[in-house]
């Protein structure tokens, strides 16, 4: 029997649970690095070495499926990143961690796989959502940085506001755009960028 989360993830249980959930971790690894708009659910069975019936076991259609992936891949990243952030306790050392941490889970992912999300409503809701969360978490590590004296006295909610922004043009494909750099890429120099403006004069 397989469940569905409000959130969209699996919950796989009774017999052949783990078979399941083991060709759903394959799902979500064949995803990421091809993508899933050329895929048709025989493709998807075939190249899973599964039945049809399998994967609507999974999610009722190909839209529910993709959609229950993209949840669960940023489920998974946001623990990690949240993890790496838990492990590092110096103020200046955690956005720096957060931001890090952020662009490491975006770098196995192909360009693919975010043109797909971009271009699929439901997908695309996922990541802005997630996208929008992590901007919030930025703005928190700032305040706590400025407190702590660790970084210079900045107006925060604009500079909260300017990440946002660029945050969200990672996420709608505007940034590698104009630029080439992939979303991992991006991350890494916005933590740099970040970083440096935010560190107090000697």
């Amino acid at each position: 029997m397989t469940e569905t989360s409000a959130a969209g993830t699996p919950k796989l249980t009774g017999r052949g649970a783990a078979r399941r959930s083991a060709l759903f971790e394959d799902l979500v690894a064949l995803l990421i690095a091809e993508g899933f708009a050329q895929f048709t659910l025989d493709d998807l069975a075939a190249r899973l070495r599964c039945s049809k019936r399998t994967l609507y076991g999974l999610a009722g259609s190909k839209e529910q499926l993709v959609r229950t992936v993209v949840v669960h891949f940023f489920r998974g990243a946001t623990a990690r990143v949240e993890a790496a952030l838990e492990a590092e306790p110096d103020p200046a050392g955690r956005l720096a961690a957060y931001l890090g941490a952020v662009a490491a889970e975006l770098a196995p992912v192909s360009p693919t796989f975010f043109d797909d999300v971009a271009a699929f409503e439901p997908a695309a809701e996922v990541y802005e959502r997630n996208t929008r969360a992590a901007a919030a978490r930025v703005q928190q590590l700032i305040d706590e940085g400025v407190a702590a004296g660790v970084f210079r006295e900045v107006h925060v909610p604009f500079a909260a506001e300017v990440i946002t922004s660029v945050m969200v043009r990672i996420q709608q494909r505007q940034v590698v755009a104009a630029t080439g750099l992939d979303d991992a890429g991006a991350y890494a120099h916005l933590a740099d960028l970040l970083l440096r403006g935010l560190a107090r004069t000697r």
